[in-house]
């Protein structure tokens, strides 16, 4: 399945408008690590993973990410400040700029594609300037053998130049770096940012439109793993929540840590073939699977390292945003192929920096719908600039940055799903207890763990008084007791010693979730509306 050597064959770019390029093609990982350190452009790690540093932008830029508004979009698309409207014309000006600028080059070319169920196969051509992004394409995306290079017809392309800045004014961009789909040119187009991720979540957006609006399907920002029984098991959570950690379960089978489809015959498939992990306070106690996955062929990306190459993963000078992307071969349990059946649980991870939230508790459809809508997390002090105490974060469907779609559409899906499979829902809190960040401390990984496992294997199941309590702010069944965890750290409010200050903090964060929900009222129905959380 895998590619290691480079490939016999040799294409031309002209059809897509770049000339006289030195094309290096289907390259292996060993040729575009050995060409990156080659090129000054990134050195080898103690581990001998790849390490680069992407410049400018170490994260997305949400304001410079545009949809081309035409006749497959206008209609469709919730156009507003995430899905940005750009219009065609101006598109084809742009795109002939970057392919010109790319001319006369050398450029890398990766063919591969999205999506491990064969009914939804997506095959995508990538076009990069620099080797480093091209092995983060080989990383992330599925690879196909060398059979299937043989006939391969790529249905979208992504066109991605770093170094190639827009001019606003002209350009139609709000700065020099822009991130660009277009669906009826079937287009991704990236410039000005070395950003990788940038990439991915181009044509993972793709298909956030694509498989709900073409194949009934509902694509989902989540990881995902299956155990021994073929029980699928779900995990959304934005960035800093555990999803990638959480889904590393060593008794079972990763399917995949990001981006997933859930079929009509109730199957999910993962988009991806690889990872894409934070390596924030990384280590190999905690994280095992991921540690273990920087090794060579993994790319590194904003860490500093010391004199002996060793990662420095408490430091983020650079950024909180280090990250690491390597082929999912590099977890050892995985599920081959990257598919899975029957889901049986799904979690909703939020790391809640005030400390109010229990750290488990089983939701009602509407509860479900209404948590899936507001996406929640927590900011904490210290993370952006001005930020000196806990500021709630929400984002539509735990994912609002790669939803072309109103999150109600997600959510009708979802809540379809959760009612025709009887799937249970859970809120994982992996954030503070004891108070908010700064007065607490966070959720100990291993009582998390224990919670998931006992809802995996069904300790939890049972639902009486005896058994669950009801959070009288959030309206959240908590369980009683749990195996593995202390029965005080079950109850966010025992934790604070200080009944008035939580329940304060406690309606804070209640407001706040009602205030953010305004927007989507008008678009739920009554049984959502109940999942919101009481008012004092």
């Amino acid at each position: 399945m895998v590619d290691h050597t480079q490939s016999a064959k040799s294409i031309s770019l002209e059809q897509y408008g770049i000339k006289n390029a030195k094309v290096q093609y289907q390259l292996s990982p060993k040729q575009l690590h050995d060409l990156t350190i080659a090129k000054g452009q990134g050195v080898e790690a103690s581990s001998g993973a790849l390490a680069v540093n992407t410049g400018e932008f170490t994260g997305r830029s949400p304001q410079d990410r545009f949809i081309v508004k035409d006749s497959i979009t206008e209609d469709k698309i919730w156009w507003g400040n995430i899905n940005i409207p750009f219009e065609s014309d101006t598109f084809q000006k742009l795109y002939d700029k970057v392919t010109n600028y790319l001319s006369d080059k050398e450029v890398f070319v990766r063919d591969s594609y999205a999506c491990a169920d064969e009914k939804y196969k997506l095959n995508i051509r990538v076009i990069t300037e620099t080797p480093w992004s091209n092995m983060f394409a080989y990383n992330m995306f599925l690879r196909p053998t060398e059979e299937e290079l043989k006939n391969f017809t790529p249905e979208w392309t992504i066109v991605n130049a770093p170094g190639f800045m827009a001019d606003p004014e002209v350009d139609g961009t709000r700065q020099h770096n822009f991130a660009i789909l277009d669906f009826t040119r079937k287009i991704a187009l990236i410039g000005g940012t070395g950003y990788t991720g940038e990439i991915k979540k181009g044509i993972f957006s793709a298909l956030n439109f694509i498989l709900p609006v073409f194949k009934n399907t509902l694509p989902m920002h989540c990881s995902a793993n299956v155990g021994e029984n073929d029980d699928t098991a779900i995990f959304f959570g934005l960035s800093g929540t555990g999803k990638t950690t959480l889904s590393a379960d060593p008794s079972r089978k990763l399917i995949g840590d990001d981006e997933h489809g859930w079929t009509k015959e109730n199957t999910v498939f993962n988009f991806e073939g690889g990872c894409y992990a934070k390596v924030i306070n990384l280590s190999e106690e905690n994280e095992p699977d991921i540690f273990n996955a920087i090794k060579p062929g993994a790319i590194l990306e904003n860490v500093i390292m010391n004199d002996k190459g060793e990662v420095q993963f408490e430091d983020t000078s650079i950024t909180q945003n280090t990250r690491v992307s390597y082929p999912i071969e590099h977890i050892k349990n995985i599920q081959v192929p990257s598919i899975g059946k029957n889901p049986k649980n799904i979690f909703f991870l939020t790391a809640d920096a005030f400390g109010v939230l229990p750290p488990i508790s089983r939701l009602t459809p509407g509860q479900a719908a209404y948590h899936f809508i507001s996406g929640y997390t927590a900011k904490v002090a210290g993370t952006e600039a001005g930020i000196d105490e806990p500021l709630p974060s929400f984002s539509a469907c735990f994912g609002a940055p790669f939803m072309p779609l109103h999150p109600t559409k997600y959510a009708e899906m979802l809540s379809a799903k959760m009612k025709e499979t009887g799937v249970n829902v859970w809120l994982i809190n992996t954030g503070w207890t004891g108070g908010p960040y700064g007065v607490g401390s966070r959720i100990k990984l291993k009582y998390t763990r224990a919670m998931i496992t006992a809802a995996l294997n069904g300790d939890l199941d049972e639902i009486t008084p005896e058994t669950y309590r009801t959070h009288s702010v959030f309206g959240l069944k908590q369980p009683r007791s749990c195996p593995g965890v202390p029965t005080e750290v079950l109850s966010s409010r025992l934790t604070w010693n200080d009944d008035e200050k939580y329940y304060k903090t406690a309606y804070k964060l209640s407001e706040s979730f009602r205030e953010n929900f305004k927007k989507f009222e008008e678009f739920a129905n009554d049984e959502i509306l109940a999942g919101a959380p009481n008012v004092k």
